[in-house]
């Protein structure tokens, strides 16, 4: 499974949405702006995020997007799915001899793992610190 910008850019959506929570509604002109992104684009992914109801819009001057539930409740694999589609690695998996299926299968749930335990508020809420022993220093 590879992830594309739609699911990159939905999960840039939904952090910025999250960062902004109970301040009101964001426009996406806003979010391309501080992300560098292509406002149409994010117009195009905004809308299968309101459809499954993860984002309410709100019209008017004065409005834009804001998350349909707290950002604690909203996972990275309720936004992955809806712009990606079912989280598989392999298909056809149901043909491959046992002991691959079994590694693609816990493959596939360890990712599920993260993705649905991964909330929109952790997201938000990362300093971006990496921890010392997560880096690798390389000498010559």
């Amino acid at each position: 499974m590879k992830i594309s910008t739609k699911g990159r850019y939905g999960l840039t959506i939904m952090i910025e949405l999250a960062k902004k929570h109970g301040e009101g509604p964001i426009s996406l002109k806003s979010i391309a702006q501080a992300n560098e992104l292509s406002e149409h684009y994010l117009e195009q992914l905004v809308a299968p995020l309101r459809n499954a109801g993860l984002v309410k819009s709100i019209r008017g001057a004065y409005g834009g997007y804001v998350l349909a539930n707290e950002p604690s409740k909203i996972t990275a694999g309720d936004i992955i799915r809806v712009l990606e589609g079912p989280i598989t690695l392999v298909e056809g998996i149901e043909d491959e001899e046992p002991a691959k299926r079994e590694l693609w299968i816990r493959i596939r749930d360890a990712i599920k793992t993260v993705l649905d335990n991964t909330t929109v508020e952790d997201l938000a809420n990362h300093s971006g610190d990496v921890n010392e022993s997560d880096a690798y220093m390389f000498y010559i």
